[in-house]
């Protein structure tokens, strides 16, 4: 339903066939955002770094593939975008990675590949492995969190403000992003992260909430 309201409200669309949803987080309550994706029939480009979490998804058939490979994915969603088919794509990697490839595409190509954008990592927890950072692979994140919490914020923090940077990138170019009530606007704003709504008071951000612009 969010998806599909996102789309009625911000695409002026009731079909989403041949548009793209890029989010990430396939855990716990993020890991309905794959099959929500093929139910509402669009492209669907899940980043997650868990494997584990991948991988249940995938046997649970939730989710239809999983590929490491950015040109892999970017391939499969320019052809799923083309041949309208529905398709919830699993990238095992970080999620920031994803975004800022996109924003690659962006400017080599003048292509625009996402239409829908949202964040379903635990940014209400992101300093204890609820959001792991860019630079580091998950197991030298999870490392690093045991043996240096101070540096492994530091990065999360910026890792969070290069992950607002793409995304705002892309949505000034038509890309529609919402938060999916995880804190990542929040978090995103103790970071520095540029998000505030210009000409609006600081607890109000550029982007709408799930709960009150999509759901209500």
């Amino acid at each position: 339903l969010t998806v599909l309201n996102a789309g009625r409200r911000y695409l002026k669309a009731e079909d989403l066939s041949g548009k793209v949803f890029v989010t990430s987080g396939l855990g716990g309550m993020s890991g309905a955002q794959a099959k929500a994706a093929v139910i509402a029939g669009c492209v669907g480009i899940i980043a997650e770094v868990d494997k584990a979490a991948l991988l249940k998804r995938h046997k649970q058939g939730w989710l239809m593939e999983i590929s490491n490979n950015l040109d892999h994915c970017i391939a499969r969603l320019r052809e799923a975008r083309k041949n309208k088919i529905a398709l919830s794509l699993g990238y095992h990697g970080n999620v920031v990675d994803l975004w800022e490839r996109l924003v690659y595409e962006l400017d080599k190509t003048g292509e625009l590949l996402v239409d829908l954008g949202s964040d379903q990592t635990s940014c209400h927890n992101p300093f204890n492995g609820g959001y792991y950072p860019v630079q580091l692979s998950f197991e030298e994140a999870k490392q690093l969190l045991s043996t240096d919490p101070g540096k492994f914020r530091t990065l999360v923090q910026e890792s969070l403000r290069r992950h607002v940077a793409a995304i705002n990138k892309l949505a000034d170019k038509g890309m529609f992003f919402w938060d999916y009530g995880n804190a990542f606007l929040l978090e995103a704003q103790r970071a520095g992260a540029d998000v505030e709504k210009k000409g609006a008071n600081k607890t109000e951000f550029r982007y709408p909430s799930y709960v009150q612009h999509i759901m209500g």
